[in-house]
């Protein structure tokens, strides 16, 4: 039986929101696995491009996309900008200044970086931002034949990360109010740090005694059952085989542009 803290879910609308968990997942490591063995410009473009019906039917609302994508669209061009200013240099110079090194190569190569951080993170946010971690442990129990004991004991880790914010919280507050590191920034976090440490320990121990006594500990034998199925439809298929096309389809124009360049291969 599946271990659900909190039935609570957001109604999402989009043909992948409605995806399985399992699909989402595989989808997105078949979208972000090959694009990670070229650095050119044309191959990630291409996949963002050809990304975008998954963002659209991801089912997340502009604001939540922007949001949740908000780190991603620093991240690129503070990459793109360091590679650019401190990259390889080859080509001409287009500017240079002590260690400061701008040249046709490194700009090349900035701009694929930045380019290949959105090809493989908006989908991968995208996908992820509506996976339930309960239908994904189930998915992954159920359908990968992963070992129960092990995915079970991760969905509960996961649903006790969301009380770590509020533990820090009310340990901060307990704290202020008997005027205990009221000064000092550093001082008062390491001594909420090891407050929240120990009160971890106590409650995974806590947790841990609780799902032994339930049989969460036991072998498999008689087979453990699951309060809810884990199906794979043709749909999910289809995402999964759609999303396939993305990399296969980006490869093959950066070969046929000649811009693909195998990292693995690069001495």
């Amino acid at each position: 039986m599946t271990l659900t803290l909190s039935d609570a879910r957001v109604v999402r609308r989009g043909p992948i929101a409605t995806r399985s968990a399992l699909a989402k997942l595989v989808a997105a490591l078949v979208i972000s696995l090959p694009l990670i063995l070229s650095v050119d410009a044309l191959s990630a473009l291409t996949a963002l491009v050809l990304s975008i019906p998954v963002l659209v039917g991801s089912g997340l609302r502009p604001r939540e996309f922007w949001l949740r994508t908000a780190v991603l669209w620093i991240a690129a061009p503070l990459s793109a900008v360091t590679i650019a200013l401190y990259g390889q240099a080859s080509g001409a110079v287009l500017f240079e200044w002590f260690v400061v090194h701008v040249t046709e190569g490194s700009v090349s190569l900035a701009i694929a970086t930045g380019l290949r951080v959105l090809a493989i993170g908006l989908p991968a946010v995208a996908l992820f931002a509506t996976v339930d971690p309960t239908d994904l442990a189930d998915g992954l129990a159920q359908r990968l034949r992963l070992p129960a004991r092990f995915v079970i004991g991760a969905l509960a880790g996961m649903r006790m990360l969301g009380l770590l914010a509020e533990d820090w919280r009310s340990l901060a507050l307990a704290r202020r109010a008997r005027g205990v590191a009221d000064q000092g920034r550093i001082r008062r976090g390491v001594g909420i740090a090891f407050a929240l440490f120990v009160l971890a320990v106590r409650r995974g121990s806590s947790l841990a005694t609780a799902m032994e006594a339930r049989g969460f500990g036991a072998h498999d034998l008689p087979p453990r059952t699951w309060a809810r199925t884990a199906p794979w439809t043709g749909a999910d298929s289809a995402l999964v085989l759609l999303s396939a096309l993305i990399p296969a389809v980006a490869i093959t124009v950066a070969v046929a542009g000649g811009t693909w360049h195998l990292i693995l291969g690069a001495s």
